[in-house]
């Protein structure tokens, strides 16, 4: 399993990483992760001044005229917040998103730096069968906390949560340079993924605040090809770093990294403060208790896929685990519906009908699109015979076409003002492309350039989905909610690249067990092949030409039903599309 927002690609998080021996271990190629200035706002007039949609304010009208309704009037201001950001701050961007761009490519490198290490340290430690849970370890507390930055950001601030991410992260990455043994490395990495949740999230949040509505996407688009550009250098410097100089530089590099991200952000970022009570008060403000109810059902729920992937889903741990994440979801809900105060997701968030729709395709897109990128370089490595480094150049299109699609929606959004049908066009065009990747494995002809047009279709619609459903999010939330709203699609990008994975590795596993048993037939060899066929790709090149080409046949065979799953999943998310209202950005 990886992965993770969120997204990669234009993700925020990179999927869980299944279990893989000496020689596979060295040739993991590197993972995509999935994967969006003037002084006067877009849209208003050269006072700064916006024209309101009459049509969308005509009830707000009638109720001030008619009995004063102070709430509606507060829902305009609440809109024109939305519409107008923080102008003075985006006046100075171009000295902030050079500081913010630090923090953002280190969170991207870090999600991949460690996949070329893995044999390294493994062996290094004594604990090779135990390296997934580096990987595992960290996704899981950065899952599980993506969400609570949105309220702990509107309590104590965006610069304030975000400098506490860096120092997190960096405290964590430090002590996984300086572990003894594997589980202190695994523990230092679980730490430092409560600040590398934060370090995405909170700049997303932050980006909405500063920039207007309509102007949103670009921006995005812009932080996509910084992301791009850490994940994508992530890999190759990791594996040079831990040959060179060894695998704890791997770690030990990225502390004085967060501590620059630390300094510009500090120096840089100047923000207007919006709550001057003392911190005491701030802290009785946190839902604790729907925290530790969230962290709980997000874990659960996180480790029964990754144990059910890697292990058996029938296995006794992968039973409990998912057996406790529904009703302890349940549970959350409850408290925060019931009993919070001031909840993390609120019961109007969880239940508006274009928010869910949002949510439903983030989650839908990430699945299946990562459940590619995931299977398509093994595909290339095991099928066409490609080494790591061959079949991670072929990703590189797409990932390209990934950033492109993300600038076109946010640049679309700022020129139309609207967001609907580019969105809904864009998770169809991720059906096109999902169909393109399975057409092309064998099912009307076995093309390589076949995939990799595929992989440029996904790529494109989804970066244009992701910066697109992101717009749509905010304008459908109110001002107050922006952030919870906003840490809540993180979450659900993460859950979709875990579930994509995970459900993905378990059909292509059985069919590929099942298969090889059948071709090569009974008996204790044939059994032996098999199982360390499932285990290493290079084992696959010492074999006799003619089992060899059998075996390649049945990995052919297995990797189009993660293929076909990527179909079902992402016509989810073309499906959930359509129920996102269009909200006009400004006039």
């Amino acid at each position: 399993m990886p992965h993770a927002s969120n997204g990669h690609v234009p993700s925020e998080t990179s999927p869980l990483l299944p279990k893989h021996d000496a020689d596979d271990l060295q040739h993991i190629p590197p993972q995509p992760i999935d994967p969006s200035a003037g002084l006067v706002p877009e849209g208003a007039d050269a006072n700064g001044s916006y024209e309101i949609d009459e049509d969308e304010y005509a009830t707000e009208d009638a109720a001030t005229e008619d009995g004063g309704d102070l709430e509606r009037q507060l829902s305009n201001i609440d809109r024109m917040k939305q519409y107008q950001g923080l102008p003075d701050v985006k006046a100075r961007m171009k000295y902030i998103m050079p500081a913010i761009a630090v923090g953002i490519f280190l969170a991207a490198a870090d999600q991949t730096i460690i996949v070329s290490s893995y044999g390294r340290i493994g062996s290094d430690l004594g604990a090779l069968s135990n390296t997934s849970w580096i990987a595992t370890a960290y996704f899981l507390t950065l899952t599980s906390f993506q969400p609570l930055y949105g309220k702990l950001s509107d309590i104590f601030g965006r610069k304030s949560c975000l400098l506490f991410a860096y120092t997190i992260f960096g405290i964590g990455c430090l002590f996984c340079g300086l572990a003894k043994d594997i589980n202190q490395l695994i523990a230092a990495r679980a730490f430092a993924g409560i600040g590398g949740g934060g370090m995405t999230t909170v700049v997303s949040i932050l980006m909405s605040d500063v920039v207007s509505l309509r102007e949103r996407g670009k921006w995005q688009g812009y932080i996509n090809i910084i992301f791009a550009s850490g994940a994508g250098c992530g890999a190759p410097l990791g594996g040079i770093m831990s040959d060179f100089i060894g695998w704890r530089w791997v770690f030990l590099v990225q502390p004085p990294l967060c501590l620059v991200a630390f300094a510009a952000v500090s120096f840089v970022l100047k923000l207007p403060k919006q709550d001057h009570s003392h911190w005491k008060e701030k802290l009785r403000r946190i839902d604790f208790l729907g925290a530790i109810v969230l962290i709980s059902a997000v874990f659960a729920l996180l480790l029964g896929l990754d144990h059910g992937s890697n292990v058996a889903w029938s296995n006794k741990m992968t039973i409990i685990a998912l057996s406790c994440s529904l009703p302890l979801f349940l549970i959350f809900i409850f408290v925060e519906i019931k009993i919070a105060s001031e909840p993390f997701a609120p019961g109007h968030i969880i239940f508006e009908r274009s928010l869910v729709a949002c949510y439903f395709c983030n989650f839908f897109s990430f699945s299946g699109y990562m459940a590619a990128l995931f299977y398509v370089p093994l595909y290339f490595q095991v099928v066409d015979g490609n080494t790591a480094t061959e079949a991670g150049v072929r990703l590189i299109p797409g990932i390209i076409a990934g950033v492109s699609g993300s600038l076109f929606g946010g640049f679309y959004m700022q020129r139309t003002g609207k967001y609907y049908w580019i969105t809904v066009c864009g998770y169809s065009g991720l059906v096109v492309g999902a169909a393109t990747i399975l057409l092309s494995t064998g099912i009307l002809a076995s093309t390589t350039l076949g995939i990799i047009i595929g992989l440029m279709i996904s790529g494109f619609s989804n970066g244009i989905g992701v910066t697109t459903s992101l717009i749509g999010l905010i304008a459908n939330s109110a001002h107050s909610d922006q952030a919870v709203s906003t840490a809540c699609s993180y979450l659900f990008r993460s859950l979709g690249s875990v579930f994509g994975v995970s459900v993905a590795a378990t059909l292509v596993n059985q069919s590929l067990r099942a298969r090889l048993e059948t071709a090569l037939g009974a008996g204790d060899e044939a059994a032996h092949i098999a199982e360390r066929v499932r285990q290493s790709i290079e084992y696959i090149r010492t074999l006799e030409p003619g089992v060899r080409e059998l075996v390649r046949t049945c990995y052919a065979q297995s990797t189009r039903y993660a293929f076909a799953l990527q179909i079902a999943l992402v016509a989810g998310a073309a499906v959930s599309a359509w129920f996102v209202r269009e909200k006009k950005l400004s006039r």
